[in-house]
């Protein structure tokens, strides 16, 4: 039985969005202060209502009004009454919140090896030689079965690269010397704007982020953003690693009835932005393909120029607020934009981009057979929930009532590569000596024995050395605040 449509607002018709092509993801453009959040709200509340879970991420906080009901306003209730929307009401959805510093929401955790080396360099910004060693060292950690889980994991692992390069090169590259040190700078520098809370354990499990309620609709999932935008580095490449974790770990289900997750990308634009070629086209592979997996993704930027052509192409449900033409540039943007749409008769696409008032937009939605329709300007229905922040007490309201309070938030610390590094040391170090002969020298298997003892024994002295390091700043900052 085919799903009911997504009713988006109204013009010279009503405008739906068919859920069994919400999957071919979507695009939501706009100026600032159009109503590109409003928009965003609506489409949540509707693949709520249809039980499709929800993520997307609150960059100005105004997402998690979400969770409570709208407040009674004439202007809402005119417009709903103007565009047809006669069962309109205020009521509350289901929300999770999540917080990548563990504040405002359920922390959100992964491991560096689920990161990956690409991810990783990218949120490091790391020349092309320095991504090569973090290549190298991934694959001497797989080689050697060591779990790479947090950053102290990875440092562990660079000190002795950078110590034993010689001796490693023959089998995972050259490796400077100088490429090491920049990486752990890097990482130093990621520890120290709190990018370590990210990386770590319990990770978040994504059949956490696909949850409904008991009432069966969709939970919708929010992102706290707005201190994570200080670091749009860290935010992009968190929304890349999401993205390529649902690719990789969601079963095929081809075209379903309604997707399976939808995903709002909210400013989209810095998940390309200065973005290696290698990177472009995982990502590009990614939105092509994970359709099929039942998964919607859309983009919420202020041009559609933001987003490359390849992507671009892909994104069959758009919704285009107002945008300025003030200069040459912009009106080439605005331009730009108009070309995307299916055109109407009678209806002067270019002209109307810059004419759009607040919450109105120009809306083309996949129909029949996967077609875009004609583009219709449209007036965006009202939203149910509150358009706005939640004050603190809400928010702790709605942690506390979550089925997963407390899964997250002790941080947990397992036997990983900085463990077992130091296990190996203190077993090399009761081993008497090798007795001559036991294994043929300039073997792989000898040279390889003789490298990792040496590798245990460095991680040990390191791992001594920055404990004692750690200890030391730890009691000089209780005395000095004392």
């Amino acid at each position: 039985m085919p799903t009911a449509p997504i009713f988006v607002g109204a013009g010279d018709k009503p405008v739906y969005l068919q859920p069994r092509f919400a999957n071919r993801h979507g695009l939501i453009a706009g100026a600032t202060g159009t109503g590109k959040t409003v928009s965003l709200q609506i489409l949540a509340e509707g693949f709520s209502e249809l039980g499709v879970p929800v993520f997307m991420a609150d960059v100005k906080g105004d997402l998690a009004g979400l969770g409570q009901p709208g407040k009674p306003n004439p202007k809402l209730e005119q417009r709903a009454s103007r565009i047809g929307l006669e069962d309109y009401d205020y009521r509350a959805f289901p929300v999770v919140y999540w917080d990548l510093y563990g504040k405002q929401g359920h922390p959100v955790r992964t491991t560096v090896s689920e990161m990956g080396p690409l991810l990783l360099a990218r949120l490091l910004q790391l020349n092309d030689t320095q991504e090569g060693v973090l290549y190298g060292a991934f694959k001497l950690a797989d080689d050697e079965g060591l779990l790479l889980l947090d950053l102290k994991d990875l440092r562990a692992l660079l000190t002795f690269m950078g110590e034993h390069a010689r001796e490693l090169s023959l089998e995972y590259g050259n490796i400077p010397t100088r490429s090491v040190g920049a990486i752990q700078r890097r990482l130093m520098m990621l520890e120290q704007q709190d990018g370590r809370r990210f990386l770590g354990e319990p990770a978040l499990e994504l059949r956490d982020l696909m949850r409904r309620s008991e009432d069966g609709r969709g939970c919708i999932n929010i992102l706290a953003a707005d201190r994570l935008m200080q670091q749009p580095r860290l935010y992009s490449t968190f929304l890349l690693w999401l993205m390529s974790e649902l690719f990789e770990e969601l079963p095929e289900i081809g075209d379903p009835e309604q997707p399976e997750l939808v995903i709002f990308f909210d400013e989209a634009h810095l998940l390309f932005k200065d973005a290696p070629r290698a990177l472009l086209e995982k990502i590009e592979q990614v939105v092509r393909l994970i359709r099929s997996k039942g998964v919607g993704i859309y983009f919420v930027t202020q041009n559609p120029v933001d987003i490359p052509d390849t992507v671009l192409g892909q994104l069959g449900n758009r919704i285009q607020h107002a945008l300025r033409a003030y200069t040459p540039r912009e009106r080439k943007a605005v331009r730009a934009a108009a070309q995307t749409f299916r055109a109407k008769a009678g209806l002067d696409t270019e002209r109307v981009i810059t004419e759009l008032g607040v919450g109105e937009a120009l809306v083309s939605t996949l129909q029949g057979r996967g077609v875009p329709s004609p583009v219709e300007r449209t007036l965006i229905r009202p939203p149910s929930s509150r358009m706005g922040p939640v004050t603190r007490a809400e928010r702790k309201a709605v942690l506390d009532a979550s089925e997963l309070a407390g899964r997250y938030r002790q941080r947990i610390d397992r036997k990983s590569a900085y463990e077992m590094l130091k296990a190996r040391a203190e077993r090399a170090a009761a081993e008497p000596p090798a007795t001559p002969g036991r294994a043929k020298k300039g073997s792989s298997r000898s040279r390889r024995q003789g490298v990792l003892e040496t590798l245990a024994k460095s991680v040990a002295r390191a791992i001594g050395s920055s404990l004692g390091r750690s200890l030391a700043r730890g009691l000089f900052g209780s005395l000095s605040r004392k």
